[in-house]
């Protein structure tokens, strides 16, 4: 088996390699489909049955963006998600950390505009070259992450555009990401997020589950080792249930797509995660009010409440976030669901929003552990991180750099510390979610 992923990784970099700087041209929407495929697997190669991973008890999951590209990486979509309004160089990015790039090849590297203090060109990685999402989930292996919820915005399927470079881009980083993880032993799970649809895009959307399904065998493929169930059945996570700040589509909508991906008789089956405001239990803060919201809500078998940016320092220390952990909790016992709490490093939205550089700081680590420590007392062994990768937000907590580029862009830093430091802090508040380091604060 080992030997059919190293093959199948060889094919993946040759076609890079043969694309890479080539200009993108205009994808049609079954074009964009054909990097779906399920794992490379060599007739009569005996492999051993690993059992695939099951449930999220003990398991410290991120959200993985995946979703940086660069000029020349052959998607044509430039420097997408680091570019502001169409222009990537000092005073217009949208990105407040920059990545640390020491242990990458020149040949996943992309120069750009900006430069650092001794004058050296900044470069970046784009998020679909081979090596670079490999290495990704070799550091989550490295730092005993368990492995990620693969992000896709259901947009990018269900809108209609003169070429689909965009939705190829996402199919090979899915791929890829299947590929690193049965790689370096890690799980992984889809993650569709809703933000941005609209009412009448619902067939688009379960036109682009079924392709996902049918073409890729995406949680059913018997030599996909990697893919994360949940009381014996594949998981797939749903976020943007129940949110208060109008959007486009409603909650029969998100019921009408639970339903697909639970019941539908050739390619439902899965076990549901949803992605839900702070407030839902209460529906109160970024929750709607709906007397059918929480109908919606168990129908999941996980629930888990977005918590980037709803508090900071105070009022974890003063017991806030713990106080509705619990609460939350022990609502999703009595319904039988599991409870998957979010917790994040740190934020800062200037390059983006021109708000406050670092406006939720990071204080060296202490947010995000005190965080782990709520988490751990509030009774919950399982956590999400958000996110592994995504800078634009700073939320990230893979390695970054503290020798950002200067000018008239500025960017945060890691404070110092080593820019491995959220990834071990990370694997250290796992273990305290296992009970096997004591809760110290």
């Amino acid at each position: 088996m080992f030997m059919s992923k190293v093959r199948a990784g060889f094919w993946l970099l040759l076609v890079w390699c043969c694309v890479g700087a080539s200009p993108a041209q205009t994808v049609t929407r079954d074009e964009a489909y054909a990097p779906l495929a399920p794992v490379v697997s060599t007739v009569g190669e005996k492999t051993p049955q690993a059992a695939k991973p099951e449930g999220l008890d003990g398991r410290l999951m991120a959200g993985y963006q995946g979703w940086f590209r660069a000029e020349g990486d052959g998607t044509g979509l430039r420097f997408q998600h680091y570019e502001k309004r169409g222009r990537f160089e000092p005073g217009r990015c949208t990105i407040d950390l920059w990545p640390d790039l020491s242990e990458f090849e020149d040949d996943e590297l992309f120069e750009t505009p900006f430069r650092h203090k001794d004058g050296r060109v900044a470069k970046v990685f784009s998020s679909i070259h081979p090596k670079t999402v490999d290495r990704h989930f070799r550091w989550m292996k490295d730092y005993e992450l368990d492995g990620v919820y693969v992000q896709r915005f259901a947009t990018i399927a269900a809108r209609k555009q003169r070429s689909y470079n965009e939705l190829k881009a996402e199919n090979q980083k899915l791929v890829l990401c299947r590929d690193a993880a049965n790689r370096h032993g890690r799980c992984y799970a889809l993650m569709y997020d809703l933000s941005g649809l609209r009412e009448h895009e619902f067939e688009e959307v379960a036109r682009d589950w079924k392709a996902l399904r049918t073409e890729m065998k995406l949680g059913t493929d018997p030599n996909d080792h990697a893919y994360l169930e949940f009381d014996g059945k594949p998981l797939v996570a749903i976020w943007g249930v129940g949110f208060n700040d109008n959007r486009g589509y409603s909650l029969a909508f998100c019921e009408k797509l639970i339903r697909l991906l639970k019941e539908n008789p050739e390619w439902g089956g899965m076990s549901i995660m949803l992605g839900v405001p702070y407030g839902w239990r209460e529906q109160d803060r970024d929750a709607i009010k709906d007397a059918r919201l929480h109908e919606v809500l168990a129908l999941a078998d996980v629930i888990s409440p977005w918590s980037v940016g709803r508090y900071r320092q105070d009022e974890l220390k003063a017991g806030q976030v713990e106080r509705q952990q619990s609460a939350d909790r022990r609502w999703c016992e009595r319904q039988r669901i599991h409870y998957l709490p979010v917790i994040y490093p740190g934020f800062s939205w200037h390059n983006m929003q021109g708000d406050k550089l670092a406006a939720i700081p990071r204080e060296g680590g202490a947010f995000y552990w005190n965080q782990f420590l709520a988490t751990r007392a509030a009774g919950n062994r399982s956590a999400y991180v958000a996110m592994f990768d995504e800078i634009d937000e700073a939320t990230a907590i893979f390695k970054c750099t503290n020798d950002p580029p200067v000018g008239a862009s500025t960017f945060l830093t890691y404070e110092g510390l080593p820019s491995d430091h959220y990834l071990w802090l990370s694997g250290q508040g796992r273990r305290l979610l296992r009970g096997d380091l004591p809760r110290r604060r």
